[in-house]
């Protein structure tokens, strides 16, 4: 993948434009590739919460895997101009969040993703039913 140059922005940044959520949505999937989280799902947030443009859930083998594919991700953001993400959880290391404003990433072991199921929470073609 091409090396991404997004414009320098504050993480904190409300009125940054949309191909910024763009670009920063790029170099977190391109992050969790190359440091080979598992079952990477991105979810356009875009209408449905004012959080966030974008969620991305992914999966580490261990606990170890997961404190090291978020900091891949955190250093990503920041070397790409992103500004410091906000990190949550690091310590255990079951569910690692990172707040970077335009961009929410959850990072599981798989047994506590398949328990909490966020992608579900967020999927817009489930049928209503009473």
């Amino acid at each position: 993948m091409a090396a991404i140059t997004p414009s320098a922005t504050s993480v904190a940044n409300s009125t940054a434009p949309k191909n910024t959520s763009r670009s920063m949505i790029d170099v977190v999937l391109q992050s969790l590739d190359d440091a080979k989280a598992e079952d990477i799902v991105s979810i356009d947030m875009t209408g449905k919460s004012p959080m966030s443009d974008y969620m991305v859930v992914a999966s580490g083998r261990s606990h170890r895997h997961v404190g090291a594919v978020a900091d891949q991700v955190a250093r990503a953001l920041k070397d790409n101009g992103f500004g410091t993400a906000r990190i949550e959880g690091l310590g255990a290391a079951d569910w690692v969040l990172l707040d970077a404003g335009d961009v929410i990433v959850h990072i599981f072991r798989p047994e506590v993703r398949e328990f909490y199921n966020l992608e579900k929470m967020w999927q817009t073609d489930l049928p209503l039913t009473n």
